[in-house]
């Protein structure tokens, strides 16, 4: 066998699970396992959870990541990004956040009907999903004040797919978040509403099948398509997409690239917060060392009449269900060459145990051969011992290159129909990249300056992580920084 793994039960029910599992050769453990190598689960994960995981180990998912999937946070952290990239992130409708920018909203649409603009805007949950509680409304002065959600522009000029209006789902996994590593899926879902689209107007705001793309309330429609031909139904294939743009002369490798970049810019988005909460977890746990967390995250996008993709929302436990073969087609891929480039053996496990015991071996050795240097040390024995250090650095710092060297090697040739969008191969737009990831950096701590400090404080007891581990946090928050 590969691999142990562990998951919820009700997720190995899924068709995909089951076929994916059997194919890389795993085995499912009892769920009380806590020596497995994989963990999966479809809910939020403790941070207690992946502190306590051994090395070899993975979960699939990251602490952190829900700054960006709850509506609410996305909404909040893309706000301040806006504000000091508003370039860089003009992929996502303008956005309210209830009650707090109550006033806010409300000024912005007396200012719509000083300039006799009407506009239409969709209020959805701030944690809901599959569609719940989502209504277009333009009468504003009848939205609660005290209500908890968020209020979005309504983007009226969509794209349309045979006079329907769609969304693309866009499967991402994310390896590593130090360093940073995202991977994007070559193919993906098509879901097109069910009734012909019309601009909103007051007779069409109540008609959901016709303004919301989500397969969860469309599929009750009777006008619902579950033909399973390439080219026809209600849910088809990205890969299917892909070539409508191309046929119809559209430039698909600009599409892409729009893509590709929206999905990086919404992680580098949450990335300080992802790295601040792993590092939280993983106290003392070397840079650029296997990360125990993964993820695979739903993204859904909307496309406006010019083909430019708009951010809706992240979903970071997308369904593996399987209504349609599609979907069977599509998530099995996704999941089984999520696998393959995680590259998880059995030998996971014996190796960690060597590896603990040679470092344990080597810091013994070196705090035993280094001697220690006082006051009366010659300059000789001075210069031998900062030899000795740098020597050693230079070891540590081969070892990770050539660690480095081998995933890079194992990632090209384990893709499948995965590509690699961040770190990019074009050096101008990863110097685009991680320019926007020093401004995301900088974000975070300015808005969080009292908590870290209250942190580095505290001797953080849930996370039985020490100042000095702390410390270690902030050199690596300034080393992305600077």
């Amino acid at each position: 066998m590969d691999g142990s793994f562990l998951l919820l039960p009700v997720f190995f029910f899924f068709p995909p699970v089951r076929i994916v599992i059997k194919e890389v050769d795993y085995i499912k453990t009892r769920e009380d396992d806590e020596t497995a190598n994989l963990i999966w689960n479809d809910s939020a994960v403790q941070h207690e959870k992946i502190a306590e995981l051994r090395n070899y180990q993975r979960i699939n998912h990251f602490p952190g990541m829900g700054e960006i999937c709850r509506k609410d946070c996305l909404a909040r952290n893309m706000s301040k990004m806006i504000k000091c990239q508003p370039q860089e992130y003009s992929f996502i409708p303008k956005t309210w956040i209830f009650p707090a920018e109550y006033t806010q909203f409300q000024n912005y649409v007396k200012e719509l009907r000083r300039k006799r603009k009407q506009k239409t805007f969709i209020v959805k949950p701030a944690n809901g999903a599959m569609g719940h509680g989502i209504s277009l409304i333009r009468n504003c002065e009848k939205l609660p004040a005290q209500e908890h959600f968020i209020v979005q522009e309504y983007l009226d000029k969509p794209f349309l797919m045979e006079g329907y209006k769609f969304d693309l789902r866009i499967y991402i996994l994310v390896t590593s978040c130090d360093p940073l590593r995202i991977f994007l899926y070559n193919d993906g879902l098509v879901r097109m509403g069910t009734e012909k689209y019309h601009a909103p107007s007051e007779a069409n705001l109540s008609q959901l099948y016709m303004h919301l793309t989500n397969y969860s309330v469309n599929k009750h429609n009777e006008n619902f398509e579950r033909d399973e031909t390439v080219d026809k139904g209600s849910k088809r294939s990205i890969s299917w997409f892909t070539e409508f743009l191309r046929t119809n002369d559209y430039d698909v490798a600009k599409f892409w690239g729009d893509v590709s970049e929206l999905v990086v810019k919404t992680i580098i988005v949450a990335e300080p917060h992802v790295l601040h909460a792993y590092r939280m977890c993983r106290p003392g746990q070397p840079p650029g060392s296997d990360s125990v967390c993964f993820e695979v995250l739903g993204f859904d996008i909307i496309l406006d009449r010019k083909l430019k993709p708009w951010l809706l929302e992240i979903n970071r436990a997308p369904s593996f269900g399987t209504d349609q073969k599609i979907d069977y087609d599509v998530k099995k891929g996704v999941l089984l060459n999520a696998l393959k480039l995680l590259n998880i053996r059995a030998s996971d496990k014996k190796r960690n145990l060597a590896q603990q015991k040679a470092e344990a071996q080597r810091r013994l050795y070196g705090h035993g051969s280094m001697k220690k240097l006082s006051a009366a040390s010659s300059d000789w024995e001075k210069q031998r011992h900062t030899l000795e250090r740098r020597r050693e650095e230079l070891k540590e710092r081969l070892a990770q290159v050539r660690k480095q060297i081998s995933r890079d090697e194992h990632e090209k040739q384990h893709l499948g129909n995965y590509r690699r969008i961040y770190p990019p191969d074009d050096k101008l737009l990863l110097e685009k990249y991680e320019s926007l990831l020093s401004a995301a950096f900088q974000t975070f701590l300015a808005g969080r300056a009292a908590s870290l400090q209250k942190e580095m404080n505290n001797p953080l007891k849930r996370m039985k992580c020490t100042s000095l581990q702390v410390n270690y946090l902030f050199i690596k928050i300034k080393e992305y920084t600077f």
